[in-house]
């Protein structure tokens, strides 16, 4: 009878493992540092959002696009695929822009952003994130319910914890880290 129960309850593990199994997006970060960050999307919170970040890795606009704005102790922030490509001459204007599909409907939740945590960026309206996103150095309350939480870092914190800090209030970078590679490991 044990030996059942522990069979059935095998087979529930192993089936919701499958059903519930979310994709990884992984990110190549070259520049001043190199490494490998492995986040864990979180589907079943922002499916918007996920959907996104899903197409512009596969489509490849994520590759080569450099982290603008760097706080140090806050957050590093990336994905302005129109203005911020590594070696544009448009680098100047990196922060402004984003892909050519519409914005998106916020998708909050009552997660926390803490250390790890990948939100979307936007402008002042809550409808307004399209492809940037950012990856906190440590918690930020504040943030809570104010910006789509989409993922968190499974792996390689420690080489975003590394990626070039920008200067004054605003984190601009200069000489920029950037992803080189950007894709699903499913």
């Amino acid at each position: 009878m044990i030996k059942r129960i522990f069979s059935i309850l095998l087979c529930f593990f192993i089936v919701s493992k499958v059903a519930f199994a979310s994709d990884i997006l992984v990110i190549e970060i070259a520049g001043q540092v190199s490494g490998k960050v492995e986040i864990e999307l979180l589907e079943e919170i922002a499916p918007k959002h996920v959907e996104r970040v899903k197409y512009l890795a596969e489509t490849g606009a994520y590759n080569n696009v450099v982290f603008h704005r760097v706080i140090d102790g806050f957050m590093a922030q990336t994905g302005d695929v129109k203005f911020g490509l590594k070696d544009s001459d448009e680098l100047a204007f990196a922060g402004r822009g984003g892909s050519q599909l519409p914005n998106l409907p916020a998708e909050f939740s009552l997660l926390s952003y803490e250390k790890g945590t990948v939100g979307m960026a936007r402008s002042q309206h809550p409808d307004s994130a399209n492809s940037q996103f950012f990856i906190m150095f440590s918690e930020a309350p504040f943030l809570d319910g104010k910006y789509t939480i989409f993922g968190r870092v499974i792996s390689g914190q420690e080489t975003v914890d590394l990626i070039k800090k920008g200067q004054g209030n605003n984190g601009e970078v200069t000489e920029p880290d950037y992803m080189s590679k950007v894709y699903i490991k499913n």
